[in-house]
């Protein structure tokens, strides 16, 4: 419901960047010069107020720059530009998450493992929040989903640029990122382990040092 009010919001603001820079198209063929200026100025006073009410973050989104025509376009040199965004309680769990769990990864590597996350939020064999869907069977031997909820270390980043790194990349992943790069995948493991669930699921893509699974709706016992 969150990830709907933002497209509509960045939508809304999109349409009146549109409308303004249609009426500076056609008005000089409508409008006296007095008139034109006048109408201009409103316009423009309208939509830098609705820019300044805006976050960093959605100022960059409006101008199109969260967003990229495939996942591979985006480099640490783009990412290092945008700033910062605020972020929620479930936006905090997904960044956590790719904090922990592949930061040393290349950034499509990080993606892959956030559509993991996502993909099981919406699959109704899993819990239907990124937090819940993170911390799922933590505490239960054998039950953890994500290796960090479970390894015993406390929760502490160290690195602040690739937390901020994060951060981002867990706001693309919410708000603009088409979740094309898994085909659904629902798992994934590290290339040095070999879990027996693997051999059951089908191997959908591998980015950097995880492989990608998509669970069948069926699994044989066998």
């Amino acid at each position: 419901m969150h990830l709907v009010h933002n497209i509509r919001y960045f939508d809304l603001l999109a349409w009146i960047k549109t409308i303004t820079v249609l009426c500076l198209v056609f008005l000089p063929q409508m409008l006296s010069a007095d008139t034109q200026k006048q109408v201009i100025d409103k316009l423009e006073k309208f939509e830098q107020k609705n820019i300044g009410n805006l976050e960093p973050w959605d100022v960059a989104h409006l101008f199109g720059l969260t967003k990229v025509r495939r996942p591979s376009e985006w480099t640490s040199a783009k990412l290092l530009s945008l700033p910062v965004p605020k972020s929620g309680k479930q936006m905090s769990c997904l960044a956590e998450a790719l904090y922990f769990e592949a930061r040393g990864e290349p950034i499509t590597g990080q993606l892959a493992v956030g559509e993991v996350i996502l993909n099981r939020v919406e699959d109704s064999r899993y819990p239907s929040s990124i937090c819940k869907v993170i911390n799922q069977g933590t505490g239960r031997r054998f039950a953890c989903q994500f290796t960090y909820t479970c390894d015993g270390k406390l929760e502490t980043v160290h690195e602040r640029k690739a937390y901020e790194m994060a951060l981002k990349l867990a706001k693309i992943l919410i708000t603009t990122h088409d979740r094309k790069l898994t085909k659904g995948s629902t798992h994934y493991h590290s290339n040095y382990v070999n879990p027996k669930w693997s051999k059951k699921f089908e191997r959908v893509a591998k980015y950097g040092r995880h492989i990608f699974y998509r669970q069948p709706l069926l699994v044989s016992q066998r």
